[in-house]
C-alpha cells in the first residue's frame, strides 16, 4: 500500500505530507482547492512526464517522495536487484523525484540514483490511476481488447499470436519490397553497383586513413623538418662544439682520472655509453631524414588520397570499418534484387507457411475470447446493475476482422442501460455519467484478479449525484476489502464511505496561496461531510443528514 506521500514546492502546495490508511481513502475539498495536486505528485514518482511549471512560483525546486509497504516485494526486488539498485528492507519501498528550475531533475528507489523509464516500469506495478480524461479510453476497441484479455488471463496466447503476426509482416514487407516498380528496382540496382563499385575501386586499406594524415603531415613539412634534423645532427656530432666531441674530450680526461680515483672507472663507462647513443640517435636521424623529400607529386597524391576516404566516410558510415559494412550491406541488397524471381517465390512459401500458423494462432486466441467474454458480459453486468443499471445489459462482442496486432478479431463492448432497449456500442449511447459507472464497474472486475496493490480514481463519480453516488461509494469500498483505494470524490455519498478521510484547503497567507491537506475525523469529518451535502449553508439538519451518511456507510 501507499502509506504516505510528501511534497513541496509543487504548484500551490508548498509543503504537505499525507499518511494513508488500509481500505478506502477518501480526499475532498472545494472546487479549485488542489486535490488533483496529490494526482500529480503520485504521476511524478509513477515517472510520467515532468513539466517545470509545476514549481511552486518564486522556488527553484519541486520535492516528491512516496512510501510503499509491500506485504510481497519479490516482483519490485527483482527489477531493482537486476538493475543494481538497494532492494525493499522489510517490504519497504521509497521512491523519489525533484525537479529542478536551472538542471535536470533527480529521481531516486530505495536512495539508489534511478532513471524516469525505471519509475515508471516500477510504477506500474504498484498503482493503477484513473483520472477525469480516462473514460475516453473505454470507448477504445484497443482498450477493450486488453480488458477482455487481462480479465480471461490470455496475456500468454496472445504473446503467441503477436510472434507470429510479427514474423509474418516482416516477411510480407520484404516481399513487397523486392516486388516494387520494375523502373524502381533498376534505380536501385544501378545506384547499387555504383556504391560497391565506388568503395571497391578505391581499394581502402584498414587503418589507411590514419596513414595517409600522418604522411601528409611529413611531406607537407619535409622542408622544415630537414632543417630540424640537421641542426639537430650538427648539435649532436657534426660540428666542432657537438656533443660528441665534448663527451670524447672528457673521455680522455676520465681515462687519467681513473688511474687515481678508482670510482672515476664507472663514470668513464657511463660516459662511453652515452657517447654511443649520441652516435646511434645522430645515424637514426640522417637515416630518417634521407627518405624524406618534398615531393609535389607524392604531397598531390595523398592530398588527393585523404579527400576520397573523406567523402567515402560521408557517404557511407563515417569510418572504414562504416564503408565496409556499407558495401556487404550493398552487395547483399543487390543480390536480393537482382535475383529478386527466386527471392520472391522463397518469400512467397515462407509468407504462406508463416500466414497459416499466424491465422491458427488467432483462431485459438479468437476461441478463448469468445468464452471469456461471455463471462465478462455477466460478470460486468452484474456489478452495473449494483450502480444503478438494475435492468441493464452489457455484452463483450468478437467479430472478425483482418489480422491485426492483437488478433483476428474485433472486440467491442455493447450497453443497454434501461430495459426494452437494444444492445448497441457503447461509445454510441453512454452518457458521460454513465461511462463513469462503466468505468468502476470494469475496475472493480478487473480488480478481483489484478494484483496491483493501489488504485487511485480521480473524480470517478463524475456527472452522478444522489443514490448513484451511494452505490459508487459501496462499489469502492467493496474493492478496498483487497486493494488500498484513494479516491478524489466531490460527492459526500462516495465521501462517507471512506475508511480514512482527508481534507484538501486552500487560503491566502502573508499575500501568497497555500494548500493544505490533512486527515479529518470525528466532528471535523462530519462538518466536511455537511459542507459538501450544503456548501456554505451549513445547518442544523445539513449536519443531522451528514452524520445519517456517515452511520449508514460505516
Amino acid at each position: 500500500m501507499l502509506s504516505s506521500i510528501h511534497v513541496r514546492n509543487l504548484a500551490i502546495v508548498e509543503k504537505a505530507a499525507v499518511d494513508f490508511g488500509d481500505g478506502l481513502n477518501v480526499i475532498t475539498g472545494e472546487t479549485g482547492a488542489g486535490k488533483s495536486i496529490i494526482m500529480g505528485a503520485l504521476s511524478l514518482v509513477l515517472g510520467e512526464r515532468a513539466d517545470k511549471t509545476l514549481l511552486r512560483t518564486g522556488e527553484t525546486q519541486c520535492v516528491v517522495e512516496a512510501t510503499f509497504d509491500l506485504p510481497d516485494p519479490s516482483a519490485i526486488n527483482a527489477i531493482l536487484e537486476d538493475l543494481a539498485m538497494n532492494p525493499c528492507e522489510d517490504g519497504r519501498l521509497t521512491v523519489r523525484r525533484s525537479l529542478s528550475a536551472t538542471s535536470s531533475g533527480k529521481s531516486f528507489i530505495n536512495d539508489s540514483a534511478s532513471t524516469v523509464q525505471t519509475l515508471k516500469r516500477i510504477g506500474i506495478l504498484l498503482v493503477d490511476m484513473h483520472g477525469p480524461h480516462d473514460h475516453q479510453s473505454l470507448l477504445n476497441n484497443e482498450f477493450q481488447t486488453d480488458i477482455l484479455d487481462s480479465h480471461g488471463k490470455l496475456w500468454t496466447q496472445r504473446a503467441q499470436y503477436e510472434a507470429k503476426y510479427r514474423e509474418w509482416l516482416d516477411i510480407r514487407n520484404k516481399r513487397d519490397d523486392l516486388d516494387s516498380d520494375d523502373d524502381t528496382v533498376d534505380q536501385q540496382i544501378d545506384l547499387l553497383q555504383f556504391q560497391i563499385k565506388e568503395i571497391e575501386d578505391a581499394d581502402l586499406k584498414p587503418g589507411e586513413d590514419l596513414a595517409v594524415e600522418e604522411e601528409l603531415s611529413t611531406v607537407s613539412n619535409a622542408s622544415r623538418i630537414t632543417e630540424l634534423a640537421n641542426g639537430i645532427q650538427e648539435a649532436l656530432t657534426d660540428a666542432d662544439t657537438a656533443a660528441f666531441n665534448a663527451i670524447a674530450s672528457s673521455l680522455q680526461h676520465l681515462q687519467e682520472l681513473e688511474t687515481i680515483l678508482p670510482e672515476a672507472e664507472e663514470w668513464r663507462k657511463e660516459a662511453n655509453s652515452a657517447s654511443i647513443q649520441i652516435q646511434e640517435l645522430s645515424a637514426t636521424i640522417s637515416s630518417r631524414i634521407q627518405d624524406i623529400e618534398t615531393n609535389p607529386e607524392r604531397l598531390q597524391w595523398l592530398d588527393d588520397r585523404l579527400a576520397l576516404i573523406s567523402k567515402l566516410k560521408r557517404k557511407y558510415g563515417g569510418s572504414l570499418d562504416g564503408i565496409a559494412q556499407q558495401r556487404e550491406k550493398s552487395k547483399g541488397r543487390l543480390d536480393d534484387l537482382e535475383s529478386r524471381g527466386e527471392r520472391i517465390a522463397a518469400l512467397d512459401t515462407m509468407l504462406s507457411c508463416t500466414e497459416k500458423e499466424m491465422l491458427g494462432e488467432g483462431k485459438l486466441l479468437t476461441a478463448q475470447r469468445v468464452k471469456a467474454s461471455a463471462q465478462l458480459s455477466k460478470t460486468i453486468t452484474g456489478e452495473l446493475q449494483g450502480l444503478g443499471f438494475e435492468h441493464g445489459a452489457f455484452e463483450v462482442s468478437t467479430v472478425p476482422a483482418t489480422p491485426g496486432p492483437s488478433g483476428c478479431d474485433l472486440v467491442d463492448f455493447g450497453f443497454a442501460p434501461n430495459a426494452g432497449e437494444e444492445m448497441r456500442p457503447l461509445k454510441a449511447i453512454a452518457s458521460s455519467g454513465e461511462i463513469s459507472r462503466v468505468m468502476l464497474a470494469v475496475k472493480a472486475v478487473l480488480a478481483k484478479h489484478d494484483r496491483i496493490p493501489v488504485l487511485v480514481f480521480d473524480e470517478i463519480d463524475a456527472n452522478v449525484g444522489g443514490e448513484m453516488g451511494n452505490a459508487i461509494g459501496q462499489r469502492l469500498s467493496t474493492i478496498s476489502a483487497s486493494h488500498q483505494v484513494i479516491c478524489i470524490t466531490h460527492l459526500p455519498q462516495v465521501a462517507a464511505f471512506g475508511a480514512h478521510h482527508y481534507r484538501v484547503s486552500k487560503g491566502v497567507e502573508e499575500g501568497r496561496t497555500r494548500t493544505t491537506i490533512s486527515a479529518v475525523a470525528g466532528d471535523d469529518r462530519t462538518e466536511e461531510v455537511a459542507r459538501m451535502l450544503g456548501g456554505k449553508d451549513i445547518t442544523s439538519v445539513v449536519i443531522d443528514h451528514a452524520r445519517e451518511l456517515l452511520k449508514a456507510a460505516n
